[in-house]
């Protein structure tokens, strides 16, 4: 098994309190070009366990497309923008896509990683 992306693209799941959080963190980190689209799913239910107890709360999930060498600086963003202590930003390798659409997301997104 590698830690390498099959594409050098991946999906990037977040969630987030409330819908609002979800769409200013969306877009943030579109207008930033970290990420080319980033699609909220409101009301989903969460369960979890957190500080010893099991919680089940109502949240958003942010779907966020992106290049995989984006990662390191979209998270470090998200955690800037998030108001959870230990928000969940875990990448997904994205294995396969519509060559047109990723050919989109790549140039919707900055290619100076090392920008801030």
């Amino acid at each position: 098994m590698t830690d390498e992306p099959t594409t050098p693209y991946v999906v990037v799941l977040v969630t987030a309190p409330t819908r609002e959080q979800a769409e200013h963190i969306a877009e943030s980190i579109v207008q930033e070009r970290l990420a080319a689209c980033a699609t909220v799913v409101p009301n989903s239910t969460s369960v979890y366990r957190w500080e010893g107890a099991v919680h089940k709360d109502q949240e958003a999930l942010l779907l966020i497309k992106t290049r995989a060498a984006l990662f390191p600086a979209l998270a470090a963003r998200v955690q800037q923008l998030h108001s959870y202590q230990v928000p969940e930003i875990i990448a997904l390798d994205v294995v396969a896509g519509a060559q047109n659409y990723l050919q989109w997301l790549a140039s919707e997104t900055r290619r100076d990683e090392d920008r801030s």
